[in-house]
């Protein structure tokens, strides 16, 4: 049984919604804030305790914990299916499984006539949520990414809450550049923990540059939404934050209520996965 602190949302698609209204094209903002101020309450709190808990220590001590990537080996389809099970099947709103959500953004994605690795990371690039499964709250788990370690953007949603995050008692990392160096690039920054972060270290030595920026970086906002943090990256993180902003065009938008057939897709989607990955990976 879940605690409040667990799962302050009804369920992970609570989140992704709340994205979709936000960041929807055409509006200012104006807008963007009034939308905040009236957002739904399991969201706010879900913000609130992501924006108190993590911390510098908290995100170094996650890490540790995950970027070894010890947790088994599994192929992409035993991943996503492991995936289906974060599921609420008392959910009214969905009866999607985790597997057609992903399948909605690859094949979108596909539809366009990208290259097959921007296809493969449209499926792969929400399997980090499998981080609920082995006990992480959704709010260490999902949500907007940002650095830890210095001064926080007021681009980042919800800014007040970090009022009570231990680190705004910390000088250094409440200045600009905090434990940083300037355009250090992103590589050497510390982003809030989530599942942009770990399905990254996952796919570090398979997927090509682009991908793994787009993994990365999705929920990263505040910087290719808003253009923060800007004097901690290098001219090369600039160019990629691009392909960051191509993939989440498909991230926000790709969702619909038709199903697709997996039984129909499976045949392409086991070509695709061989020609990128060996049987089973580390997770």
């Amino acid at each position: 049984m879940a605690t409040t602190i667990d799962a302050p949302l009804k369920d992970m698609d609570e989140w992704d919604d709340f994205l979709t209204g936000r960041y929807q094209e055409g509006k200012t903002e104006d807008q963007f804030r009034q939308y905040d101020s009236q957002v739904n309450p399991g969201v706010a709190e879900f913000y609130r305790l992501n924006h108190e808990f993590q911390t510098l220590d908290y995100v170094l001590a996650k890490e540790k914990q995950y970027f070894g990537l010890d947790k088994g080996l599994k192929s992409i389809w035993e991943a996503a299916e492991f995936l289906n099970t974060l599921v609420d099947d008392s959910d009214p709103d969905t009866d999607l499984t985790q597997i057609e959500h992903l399948l909605q953004t690859s094949e979108a994605i596909r539809r366009d006539g990208h290259p097959r690795w921007f296809v493969l990371t449209g499926f792969i690039h929400d399997l980090g949520k499998v981080l609920c499964l082995w006990g992480e709250p959704q709010w260490g788990v999902v949500g907007d990414t940002f650095p830890v370690g210095c001064a926080y953007s007021k681009d980042i949603v919800f800014p007040e809450y970090f009022e009570a995050n231990p680190d705004i008692k910390n000088p250094l990392y409440q200045t600009k550049y905090g434990i940083y160096e300037p355009n250090c690039g992103l590589e050497k920054v510390h982003l809030s923990f989530g599942h942009d972060g770990y399905i990254g270290e996952v796919m570090k030595n398979y997927m090509p540059e682009e991908s793994l920026y787009m993994l990365r970086y999705h929920s990263f906002y505040s910087a290719h939404r808003h253009g923060a943090y800007r004097h901690l990256m290098s001219k090369h993180d600039l160019e990629m934050l691009e392909w960051v902003n191509k993939f989440n065009v498909y991230d926000l938008y790709s969702k619909g209520h038709t199903k697709p057939n997996v039984d129909e897709l499976r045949p392409y989607y086991d070509d695709l996965f061989a020609e990128f990955f060996p049987q089973k990976i580390a997770w």
